[in-house]
């Protein structure tokens, strides 16, 4: 039979003590430090997770508001329309007012700036002239004032423009 030579034989103690505390660290150690940085990864996965959540509710409550207040546009037209022909007077002027103030408060704005640089993505152009008194192209009468709710435009303004000559 041959004999097996065991790896201690020959070895210093110092050797050997070395080894053994390398063992043990590499035990002890690694199985923790890596399940640790997995912890940390999930931990930061998940906190983005919940950010992103926040996030696109937020987004998705404001574009709900925004489909709400796109379909009451037409009605705060008709509104103005009726204030315009002196027809908003009583009860119903008590109730138009309330509603502007609730629309106003939730984030809804009007818009409807004349002599202002023509932009179209706050602007629609619905009728185009020519005129010497611009420098650029600029809005001369505003046909439908737009809205923004917040910092979007549900509704560009409808405006006139005039081109410099």
């Amino acid at each position: 039979m041959s004999e097996s030579k065991n790896p201690v034989e020959g070895s210093s103690e110092e050797e050997l003590s070395a080894a053994v505390d390398e063992a043990l660290a590499a035990i002890e150690t690694d199985p923790v430090a890596s399940l640790t940085e997995d912890l940390q990864r999930l931990t930061a996965e998940y906190a983005n997770y919940r950010k992103r959540v926040d996030r696109d509710r937020i987004i998705d409550r404001e574009l709900s508001f925004a489909l709400i207040m796109t379909e009451l546009l037409p009605i705060l037209d008709n509104i103005e329309r009726a204030e315009e022909h002196g027809e908003l007077t009583g009860g119903f002027k008590a109730v138009a007012d309330q509603l502007l103030a609730v629309t106003e408060k939730i984030g809804l704005t009007k818009f409807s700036d004349i002599n202002v640089a023509f932009d179209p993505q706050v602007h629609e152009a619905l009728m185009h002239e020519t005129s010497p008194d611009v420098k650029e192209t600029s809005v001369i009468k505003v046909l439908q004032p737009g809205y923004k709710f917040k910092e979007r435009v549900i509704r560009p303004a409808r405006v006139a423009v005039a081109d410099p000559e």
